[in-house]
């Protein structure tokens, strides 16, 4: 599993934006960047539905005003979902970026098999990173939500 102190590894991410569908290197995405990058398990579901997002879009503002430049979520699933689901909710602040593959996630070492539910996803996490390297991890615990919160993240910038 990623660590403080630790570079983000190489990946691409997509994202479907009014200018259509780009694919992002995390390396340039991040670069020069103090990003709060958080990653749910799926989109459209109940927890990350009704608390983890709207957390995010309710205080990406604070966020921004503590010196963050870029808040991103990140999930495994495509960019025509992650997209949807960031208009659902009114996420205009924040980059839905889609794992499709879950190739990002793996190399992070922060997937989980949910079998039937929905196969490899993403554990739930949020992440500061400076210039590409992250400056702290938060991981939740199985079944859990607490230090992923975006109050849990602000309090701890």
């Amino acid at each position: 599993m990623i660590e403080k102190g630790q570079p983000l590894p190489s990946a691409t991410l997509s994202e479907l934006t009014s200018e259509g569908m780009q694919s992002h290197q995390v390396g340039e995405l991040f670069a020069d960047k103090k990003v709060v990058l958080f990653a749910v398990p799926g989109a459209f579901t109940p927890t990350c539905s009704e608390a983890h997002l709207p957390g995010y879009v309710v205080l990406a503002d604070e966020l921004k005003a503590k010196g963050v430049d870029l808040v991103a979520c990140v999930s495994v699933n495509d960019a025509f979902v992650m997209k949807a689901w960031g208009e659902a909710q009114n996420a205009g602040d924040i980059a839905m970026l889609a794992d499709g593959d879950a190739s990002f996630t793996k190399a992070l070492g922060l997937e989980m098999d949910t079998a039937g539910f929905g196969g490899v996803r993403s554990q739930r996490y949020a992440m500061v990173i400076e210039k590409g390297v992250v400056t702290d991890v938060f991981v939740e615990a199985p079944k859990s939500f607490e230090v992923s919160k975006a109050e849990y993240v602000l309090a701890n910038l």
